[in-house]
């Protein structure tokens, strides 16, 4: 059975950049660093960030965007210091998707080596809870 995420990993062509980014942007930990160590496929660098494990590897051969992406939960009051920081690391940030009332705000972006982010001001249960009143018409 299942118990929970384990960790996530991103693949990137810059550890220290990277490193920077989690920390600024996201308040990260960094728990480990492999130095010039291949234990894993590549160098990498472990975060903890919000509670959850984030691995990064370094690695040149990155070519596309996707919506593949972790979100990380944050206070609606926070959004406009997050916008403001995301646009002063230069981050490529995509205009947010359609929502239906009360399911909360995001801001979506891609870090240097185009994994996408989301800083999403809802929960699951705020949620599910909007889109059964959406579907029973209410």
């Amino acid at each position: 059975m299942i118990e929970g995420i384990s960790h996530i990993t991103f693949v990137v062509k810059d550890l220290d950049k990277t490193t920077n980014l989690y920390k600024d942007l996201f308040g990260a930990k960094e728990v480990y660093n492999s130095g010039e160590q291949t234990h894993s496929l590549y160098k990498e660098r472990f975060f903890m960030i919000g509670g959850q494990w984030i691995a990064v590897m370094e690695n040149d051969d990155i070519i596309n965007k996707t919506y593949h992406h972790i979100a990380f939960k944050i206070n609606e009051s926070d959004v406009d210091t997050y916008i403001k920081k995301i646009k002063e690391l230069n981050l490529d940030m995509k205009p947010p998707r359609p929502r239906i009332s009360g399911e909360g705000y995001s801001i979506y972006f891609y870090d240097y080596d185009h994994n996408l982010f989301e800083l999403h001001t809802g929960t699951l249960e705020e949620r599910l809870s909007t889109y059964k009143e959406v579907d029973r018409g209410e």
